[in-house]
């Protein structure tokens, strides 16, 4: 991959390539191959498998014996989502990212294909596996609130990306389960039953993590959430969204076809450092290492179109939404880690995604005092431990 180093700066460990679906992804792992638990780290927003930094080399520096004897290992994965990071960045137009698209055979009221079920009627193709489809648009379903109440909405959930965009929530969902058959259990082929990976997810990398369950539960055994995103400007969060959405709508497309002056000139280690003061509450946390490893991917080719795109994806599933489908797994528990200074992530409605749902797989919540949207990086000796405790439950 142009430009990409090794090794990792922020973690020292190699960058590996995952080919998935012809384009080439990066990732990182640490651990030992015969390892207790294996997770899978799915980052968020505008950032890249970096940003696991401290939980890549933290959980590797406590794998090992305590004086006990009985300490567990941890084999640690974290991957670019396709168009972070340093993985490929190809045009939303772009016939192949159009093939590989997460919501082809989605809905039902398209006739598109899904990758794999195309890949099954090849003749060496030995796959069962059928996309469930939905209707693109679901009505009255119950999201939180800010103040932690509870509304049944009288306006539509639009689950597919306004500019039919394959950086969406369903493509990084199908291509964490795919990391999980293709590389996690070919390192893991000694195992028999095949291990079941735990995933561990910050931000919008929750809703991948969850539809990834939802297609595919025999591949997880649990979720670790770190401060999910309830994203503002979906059309289902937006106030009034019938008035607001049109002029939403319309700076999200002036972004498209103008911004990418501005993108460039805020590219730049100050303007990135002062952005992150604003979700960090732990500003010594934000070094030169943290910069330079966001920013770096950020200036290659295609990485704006990539922003705008995702800046324009006022759709797609919400938390709620997964957590109390029906179809959601009962034998995949969900904890729910948050900072308590977060500006972005209402601690009530945090709360509410245990209390709220007789049924709900969220089985605990805890909120970190002095923690802002990053625990992880902010304060990963705290996350790290809990993440620990998880895996203790899942034994």
């Amino acid at each position: 991959i142009e430009g990409m180093p090794s090794h990792s700066p922020a973690t020292s460990l190699p960058n590996q390539i995952y080919n998935w679906r012809g384009y080439n992804t990066r990732y990182q792992v640490s651990g030992p191959e015969d390892a207790d638990h294996t997770l899978l780290l799915v980052h968020g927003l505008f950032v890249n498998s970096d940003h696991w930094r401290k939980t890549l080399t933290g959980l590797h520096t406590a794998n090992g014996d305590e004086e006990s004897g009985k300490k567990p290992t941890c084999r640690v994965y974290a991957l670019d989502l396709l168009g972070c990071g340093w993985s490929d960045k190809p045009s939303r137009d772009d016939p192949t990212a159009q093939l590989v698209n997460g919501e082809n055979g989605r809905f039902v009221d398209c006739d598109s294909i899904c990758y794999r079920e195309r890949q099954q009627q090849q003749p060496k193709s030995s796959s069962s596996l059928k996309k469930l489809r939905s209707a693109p648009t679901l009505e009255n379903i119950p999201l939180g609130t800010s103040s932690g109440g509870n509304i049944l909405l009288a306006s539509k959930l639009e689950l597919r990306h306004p500019l039919r965009s394959p950086y969406n929530f369903y493509t990084w969902a199908e291509q964490l389960a795919d990391f999980a058959h293709d590389v996690i259990r070919a390192d893991n082929a000694a195992d028999e039953p095949p291990k079941r990976v735990t995933l561990v997810a910050n931000s919008i990398g929750t809703m991948s993590s969850l539809q990834s369950i939802l297609d595919e539960p025999q591949l997880f055994n649990g979720c670790f959430v770190i401060n999910p995103n309830f994203r503002e400007l979906h059309s289902a969060e937006v106030p009034f969204s019938q008035l607001t959405m049109p002029l939403v709508r319309r700076v999200q497309s002036l972004l498209r076809e103008k911004g990418h002056g501005l993108f460039r000139t805020l590219a730049t280690p100050e303007t990135v450092a002062t952005i992150l003061k604003e979700p960090y509450a732990v500003t010594d946390a934000i070094d030169e290492e943290l910069v330079s490893v966001l920013l770096d991917p950020l200036l290659t080719e295609g990485a704006d179109e990539v922003v705008f795109d995702t800046l324009s994806y006022s759709a797609g599933p919400l938390p709620e939404q997964q957590l109390s489908s029906a179809d959601f797994p009962k034998d995949c528990p969900v904890w729910v880690v948050y900072g308590k200074e977060d500006p972005w992530t209402p601690p009530r409605r945090v709360e509410n995604l245990k209390s709220e749902y007789s049924s709900s797989p969220v089985e605990r919540v805890v909120g970190l005092e002095g923690a802002g949207h990053c625990p992880h990086d902010e304060v990963p000796q705290r996350v790290n431990e809990l993440i620990l405790e998880f895996l203790d439950r899942l034994s």
